[in-house]
């Protein structure tokens, strides 16, 4: 239902957008052009190049000053106020901290009185060691999860190759222009072409590094036969086994062996050399043809001080996107009455997400939030002294939680950065694109124990690292639950899937070349866990509870008009799920 929601108002949303002046590309005719992407056979996305989703934001962020709607600049929202009325817990409002106001006697505690809240934090890009998140985004799905909001389908996320020095994916052009593979030790010595070791020919290799382009994701199902994913595995294996260090190369065509045969256009399969004949770029070295057909994708390193025309670019297989999270209905309310997540910590996205997808649910959601917010959720906010009567205590509580944090002598911000790294190096290590039950069992208790051990034994020397803390917190808590439904996943039975490999003993090798310690079930055989979402959530106590529930069919929405317009004119079409 929520799919179907998604494709029914993303054309409103795209001409919004156009409207507002993102410059999405059109034909002389006007037609707006779209192009073959991730998960996606129909050429249904478009772009305005990479800097799409910063031009999105400063065109809404445009609109937002026009319309004078006032932002609270700097402000870490560290929890949510909830209340309960009518059998059904609701969220009043929001405790934040004023990182300009932290060593005021209040710590730069703020409290919100609202009515409604719409969470659109992104995903939970801070649980990552490897990530092609932008550094500043971290998210805060945890905040929602304390207060018992609904989690599904966190076992579903999206990783894939992307540069580390600069974070970035490395999809689209940049692989399609066929750049070098290459790994060293960690001092750069002992150069290789890694691929060369496990591919049969030239040919074969070279094709699966342009299919890379649009079949960007680690996915299980394009491991086998010398697919495109094959590459993920095999750039893991030399940066996080082997403990060398891998990159691309623009600056040089790949060189393969007199073996496995050299380089050359004429052994690429039909798909990959009519692509580059269409666009012009048959000659010259991989930089040189990504100059021909996406300059701006060599300036976006430019500007973040890397010339891909002189240097390696450092890779890893990175965390990406979050295809599962919070869980809404179609309104994108979640079962917390007026809190609405929105985009990527709502978890829409399914097991195999179509690139740019989470574009247009962003602003579907958002549309739909708003207009259900505003037609049935409109009133004032309470008055001050009835607010704080429903929230006092859970204001009172993070208040006490940060004096607590607060010890000039014991506090240490090494420590504070040693546990966030601890979160980040387990969730990369035992649930990213590499799982294994055995190791996942063990990684829960430990994030069960760091968890309890932060939210009692953190300590900060000033008010100054109180954000910090408080998002250590919020990470732990996110990492614990995201550990909590691979678990449970494994434990059903659930193979691999959408971007992650389930390691087997008795299962199958990716390739002929690869030890047995790769084998893997190909895919989930198990009906029940494809039929069905894994939902969690966490009880006032602290206990986790999971429970699958089946998937929502696509509904068959009635269309008669002469109904559908009685129903609209009587106000009858928003209503509450």
């Amino acid at each position: 239902d929520i799919a179907l929601c998604e494709a029914q108002n993303s054309l409103q949303c795209f001409f919004n957008l156009v409207e507002l002046g993102v410059p999405f590309p059109f034909d002389k005719y006007g037609a707006f052009i779209g192009y073959k992407t991730d998960h996606d056979p129909l050429q249904r996305g478009t772009s305005a190049g990479p800097k799409t989703s910063q031009m999105m934001f400063q065109c809404l962020a445009k609109e937002v000053k026009a319309r004078k709607i006032k932002i609270f600049d700097k402000h870490e929202v560290i929890g949510l106020l909830t209340a309960e009325k009518g059998g059904r817990r609701h969220v009043i409002g929001a405790v934040a901290l004023d990182q300009e106001n932290l060593e005021s006697p209040y710590l730069g505690f703020v409290v919100f009185n609202a009515v409604n809240i719409i969470m659109g934090t992104g995903g939970p890009a801070g649980i990552y060691k490897s990530s092609v998140y932008p550094v500043s985004q971290l998210g805060s799905t945890g905040l929602a999860l304390e207060i018992g909001a609904k989690a599904h389908n966190l076992t579903e996320s999206q990783f894939g190759i992307g540069s580390i020095k600069f974070r970035w994916n490395l999809s689209g052009t940049y692989q399609q222009v066929l750049p070098r593979y290459v790994s060293t030790d960690q001092r750069g010595g002992d150069e290789r072409e890694f691929l060369n070791e496990y591919f049969p020919d030239m040919g074969q290799l070279a094709t699966a590094v342009f299919l890379k382009g649009y079949q960007w994701p680690f996915d299980p199902r394009k491991v086998l036969n010398y697919g495109s994913s094959l590459i993920d595995i095999l750039v893991y294996q030399e940066t996080d086994i082997n403990g060398r260090r891998a990159f691309l190369d623009f600056t040089r065509n790949p060189e393969g062996s007199e073996k496995k045969g050299r380089f050359s256009f004429d052994t690429l399969d039909a798909e990959a050399r009519t692509y580059l004949e269409r666009s012009e770029a048959l000659f010259g070295r991989p930089i040189d043809r990504l100059g021909k057909m996406n300059r701006p994708a060599i300036d976006l390193y430019l500007e973040n001080g890397i010339d891909i025309s002189k240097e390696w670019l450092e890779i890893a297989v990175c965390a990406q996107h979050n295809n599962g999270g919070l869980k809404g209905n179609i309104w994108w309310e979640s079962n917390i009455k007026h809190l609405f997540p929105v985009g990527e910590v709502n978890g829409t996205h399914g097991v195999y997400r179509p690139g740019g997808s989470a574009l247009n649910s962003g602003q579907v959601g958002g549309m739909r939030a708003a207009l259900f917010a505003a037609k049935r959720y409109g009133q004032e906010p309470p008055d001050e002294q009835s607010f704080l009567r429903a929230a006092k205590e859970q204001i009172s509580s993070k208040i006490e939680l940060a004096s607590l944090m607060i010890d000039n002598e014991k506090g240490d911000f090494s420590n504070l950065e040693k546990a966030r790294l601890e979160i980040q190096e387990r969730m990369s290590a035992f649930g990213a694109h590499i799982r294994r039950l055995e190791d996942v069992k063990k990684a829960v208790d430990e994030a069960q124990a760091q968890y309890q051990e932060i939210l009692t034994g953190t300590r900060v020397k000033s008010e100054l690292e109180l954000p910090f803390a408080f998002k250590n917190l919020d990470l732990a808590l996110t990492h614990l639950m995201f550990l909590e439904a691979v678990q449970a996943y494994l434990k059903k039975g659930g193979g691999s899937r959408g971007s992650y490999l389930v390691l087997d003993k008795e299962g199958i090798k990716p390739c002929p070349d690869l030890g047995d310690e790769w084998r893997f079930i190909q895919k989930s055989e198990k009906f029940y866990v494809n039929e069905h979402i894994l939902e969690l959530w966490r009880d006032d106590k602290g206990g986790i509870h999971t429970q699958w529930v089946p998937v929502n069919p696509v509904p068959k929405p009635g269309s008669w008009f002469e109904t559908i317009w009685y129903d609209f004119r009587k106000d009858l079409i928003i209503k509450e799920e």
